[in-house]
């Protein structure tokens, strides 16, 4: 059954391919709309070799660090540094190809949108499925890729041959992780620069409307949606698909090894090798469901939002309910022991992804009561724009935090055989519901890709003047990108959440093969009297069959040990900085932007009167050059933080770090997406005409509340999710070193 993973994976691929060829044969319009497109593009893909260039220099020194330790200390799996490399290529060209897909999809979009708004939903989600598709498909290609090779290489030792190569595959996702943080904080900081120069110069100080020609970062801002929305997300998503179902398969390898006691070895291996395909065929019959709901997309003329949010349901639906039916089959198929409640964990995290969807999708959609209201809060002004919008914000998280708490119990509860003392499987079940949400991502992640394409349509149709009809059909369309957006990164959140308390559980195994690397073949768990001698005989346990409480005794990981303490409040403390960091960033940057803009309505006359040009490319350059500058400390610190503290605090410092960095960044990066769509939505609420329309005094006081969003949720909400993970990442590959040595330990 493995074969149907890289076969799956190849189709994804192909389909892929297939869209954006049918993409590519649609007209992109007039010349002038063929122009600003051209702008657009370019300036993404000048960002991008940018971007890459600083990365491969980060992945380079990072490469030399793991080659020292694994060739020189021998601390580290010897596999590490290239699959490390191959886990930030694979993210890095699912961000790259997703927004060559995106940039040229745009002017088409707006195009097909003069034909009819169905041409045009067409025609924008196909081309987002692109993204879908090429992340599940190189994600699952990668893992197939990794298997093959590790399961040909490694020396049959039992139950430590699939351990070892589960545990070695899921390294790689510490450079998916890398790349994806580089993608988000740069990405999201480019555009905010952008998108706050544009709207607090043009649409405040000039009154001019949005992505009107005659604004010099109207291009830039355009570049930005590219960059931030679909090579970010692309790459932070590529991750989680995969960290999910390696972090599965680390903890299924266990349960199966821990089993070796009862079944003997050749029974725990065949164990655990049905648990730990089983991720990958669900993850497999994923994407070909996806494929079917993709093309169950469709609208009709004159839809209202909430049609169009329907018609993109009815997709997304359509592919969750026939996963249900599939999970069962495969986990029958595969004869896992305990299958019906392992398959009812997967329902679980698909319904924990869908209320978090749902629950982001109300509180930011203009469709709703809390939007409405935070728009009528305009009224009084943008300071209780503002504060009325961080209040929705926290209000927000309960929904989102309770769902992903009922989602750990009850898939710990149903895989565990409703005995909460069965560790082992209550975990494999917990990571298997975050493979269960991460299914579908084929047509979840379409839907949230089609945002910055609708998005980008809706400006060329300004930029090109087209008829107001058509800009009616635009504004639609990138009205459902913004909540289809919202709703992708609460859903990004969300699985960041169980994936990275599936990453928490898979820390354990690496210190098991750390300590195994070192040569410790047994861990002390205290003394026990021996009842003929009186003496203390030391209670003993191989390091091969101890169990995740038998690694918590020894390490002391209560919440008495100080040691896990510190670990707690500096992992709470790293969210709250990471955020402080990229906020400041952006209004570093974003302050260049207004000076530059204002700069260019001041001494080029004639721009607000269409009689000059504006310099588009100067505001590009800004921002690029302002990302990349900016992108640097708070990336290198989220991978420097969890080696110092496994360096001075050790194994209990590091988990308390990983608890306390899930915790707050989870509720945090609700919070500041849902603030961040909500304030947006609420402008696109007046501008819709109500409360006085575009030009109104509460459309100003809307429009500085989503100037104020923009950086919440489309560079530090989104990045935090990508923190969590990578800060487990970190841990589990330095786990070797971390495991040698430490200050107190």
């Amino acid at each position: 059954m493995f074969w149907l993973v890289p076969v799956s994976s190849i189709l994804a691929l192909m389909l892929a391919l297939f869209f954006y060829r049918q993409m590519k044969r649609e007209s992109e319009g007039t010349p002038l709309m063929q122009k600003i497109a051209s702008h657009v593009r370019k300036g993404a893909m000048s960002y991008l070799r940018q971007q890459y260039k600083v990365v491969t220099a980060v992945f380079v020194c990072l490469v030399i660090l793991f080659s020292i330790m694994a060739y020189g200390f021998g601390v580290q799996n010897p596999w590490v540094p290239v699959a490390f490399l191959t886990g930030g290529f694979f993210s890095g060209l699912a961000g790259y190809l997703g927004m060559k897909t995106a940039t040229h999809a745009s002017a088409r979009t707006a195009n097909a949108a003069r034909e009819s708004l169905n041409s045009g939903l067409r025609v924008a989600f196909r081309s987002g499925a692109v993204m879908g598709l090429v992340v599940v498909g190189l994600g699952l290609l990668d893992i197939s890729f990794w298997y093959l090779l590790l399961n040909w290489l490694e020396p049959d030792e039992g139950t430590h041959k699939l351990t070892m190569i589960t545990t070695t595959m899921l390294t790689f996702g510490m450079g998916a992780s890398t790349q994806a943080l580089f993608a988000r904080v740069g990405g999201g900081i480019y555009t905010k620069a952008a998108d706050v120069g544009a709207d607090l110069v043009g649409k405040v100080e000039a009154g001019i409307p949005e992505d009107d020609p005659r604004n010099p970062a109207t291009i830039a801002d355009n570049v930005g949606d590219n960059v931030g929305d679909v090579a970010g997300m692309g790459a932070d998503l590529y991750e989680s698909y995969c960290g999910s179902i390696l972090a599965t398969a680390a903890l299924g390898a266990a349960a199966g090894a821990g089993a070796a006691a009862t079944l003997g070895t050749d029974g725990a291996v065949a164990l655990q090798m049905k648990a730990v395909l089983a991720p990958m065929l669900i993850a497999a019959v994923g994407i070909i469901l996806s494929i079917i709901g993709i093309f169950a997309v469709k609208t009709k003329e004159n839809a209202t939002m909430k049609n169009l949010l329907n018609s993109l349901a009815a997709g997304t639906n359509l592919s969750s309910v026939l996963i249900v039916a599939a999970t069962f089959g495969i986990l029958y198929m595969l004869d896992i022991p305990n299958w019906i409640n392992l398959s009812l964990a997967v329902v679980v995290g698909l319904a924990v992804g869908i209320v978090i969807g749902r629950a982001t999708e109300y509180y930011t959609s203009q469709s709703y009561k809390p939007t409405k209201t935070l728009a009528e809060s305009g009224q009084t002004g943008p300071a209780t724009v503002i504060i009325s919008g961080v209040g929705l914000g926290m209000v927000s998280t309960a929904i989102p935090v309770i769902s992903v708490v009922a989602g750990i119990i009850l898939s710990y509860w149903l895989a565990s055989g409703f005995d909460f003392a069965n560790i082992s499987w209550g975990l494999y079940g917990i990571g298997i519901a975050a493979v269960g949400m991460l299914s579908t991502l084929g047509i979840t992640l379409a839907t949230d890709a089609y945002g910055p394409i609708a998005d980008n349509a809706g400006g060329n149709a300004e930029m090109s003047g087209l008829g107001a009809e058509v800009r009616r059909r635009t504004d639609a369309l990138d009205s459902l990108g913004n909540t289809t957006a919202a709703t992708g990164k609460g859903f990004a959140i969300g699985s960041a959440a169980l994936t990275g308390l599936a990453l928490l559980a898979s820390y354990i195994e690496e210190i098991r093969i750390g300590l195994h690397r070192i040569g410790q073949e047994f861990i002390q768990l205290g003394t026990t009297i021996d009842p003929e001698t009186m003496e203390e005989i030391p209670n003993r346990v191989s390091v091969a069959t101890a169990s995740f409480k038998d690694f918590m005794i020894y390490y002391d990981v209560t919440l008495m040990n100080p040691m896990v303490l510190s670990g707690m409040f500096i992992g709470a403390m790293m969210a709250f900085l990471f955020c402080g960091l990229t906020m400041n960033a952006v209004g570093r940057a974003a302050s260049h932007m207004v000076a530059e803009v204002r700069r260019q309505f001041r001494e080029i006359k004639g721009i607000l009167t269409s009689d000059a040009e504006p310099d588009y490319a100067r505001c590009v350059q800004i921002s690029t050059k302002g990302a990349q500058r900016e992108m640097v400390f708070p990336s290198l610190l989220a991978i420097a933080v969890p080696i110092i503290v496994g360096l001075i605090f050790g194994v209990p410092g590091v988990v308390g770090l990983l608890v306390g960095g899930l915790s707050a960044g989870f509720v945090l990066a609700v919070f500041m997406a849902n603030a961040g769509g909500a304030w947006d939505n609420a402008k696109k609420y007046i501008e819709e005409g109500n409360f006085g329309g575009k030009g109104s005094d509460v459309h100003k006081a809307t429009v500085v509340g989503d100037t104020v969003g923009d950086p919440f949720k489309d560079t530090s909400g989104p990045s935090l999710n990508i923190l969590i993970k990578l800060m487990s990442m970190v841990a589990i590959v330095m786990a070797g070193l971390t495991v040698s040595w430490s200050l107190f330990q």
